[in-house]
């Protein structure tokens, strides 16, 4: 297992490499770098070194843990620990927030700035049992998997999809992706942007198939998501 200082580099390396992969050009070159820095650092971080990478103490991390701001998975030996992804998109929106000039507290603000967002997503769902893109007479899962995938379709550009290709293969190595679902997802995310937006909210039981399969679970934060399962009934 890294040490603590390794595992503060590792995240920084990543981080950086994710902003050289945004360039077109560099991203084929960059991105091999990038997964051999993650799977040295592993997919999860012990709250310890989680908060030493975001520069607060641990007691304040748990607090943020508690209150369901920070998610945790519990691994097999009963330890609750932090996915590698929150750290590393926690440690992108501290140093958006820096280079803004607003480094006071930036772990609270980048939180607080999720929480608004969220917000407006829940907005977007509420009422009337939810969104026109949600439409009833499904279940309340099967809804809320919807919603989920029309805002990640809203969003979704080409880093968010070649990861998606990434989480594919991880998954189908580690057979926790079923060969049907591995190849119709490598079908799918090797069409255009605006193919696999449509398909992905597609109201027919294929797409609610790999919808309930989906490589693009971690694209949401934890409190989009709690928004969105909160305002779909």
């Amino acid at each position: 297992m890294a040490s603590v200082v390794e595992s503060s580099r590792l995240v920084d390396g990543i981080v950086r490499l994710r902003r050289a992969e945004r360039v077109p050009a560099a991203a084929a070159d960059v991105a091999p770098v990038r997964r051999d820095l993650e799977s040295r650092l592993g997919p999860t971080l012990s709250r310890s070194r989680a908060a030493h990478v975001l520069g607060v103490s641990q007691t304040a991390l748990d607090r943020w843990v508690a209150a369901g701001e920070i998610p945790v998975v519990t691994m097999p030996n009963g330890r609750r620990e932090v996915p590698r992804q929150v750290v590393i998109e926690l440690l992108e929106s501290i140093e958006d927030l820096r280079r803004a000039g607003k480094g006071r507290h930036p772990l609270a603000a980048a939180l607080g700035n999720r929480r608004e967002q969220a917000k407006s997503i829940g907005r977007a769902f509420a009422g009337g049992g939810g969104s026109p893109s949600v439409p009833e007479g499904h279940r309340t899962a099967e809804r809320r998997s919807l919603a989920i995938h029309a805002v990640i379709a809203d969003r979704l550009d080409e880093q968010m999809v070649e990861e998606a290709r990434e989480r594919v293969e991880r998954l189908a190595a580690e057979r926790h992706l079923h060969p049907r679902y591995a190849g119709s997802w490598r079908t799918l995310l090797a069409r255009p942007l605006g193919e696999i937006s449509r398909a992905i909210v597609a109201d027919d039981q294929e797409a609610r198939d790999l919808r309930q399969n989906s490589p693009f679970a971690a694209v949401l934060n934890e409190q989009e998501r709690r928004r969105i399962i909160e305002a779909v009934r």
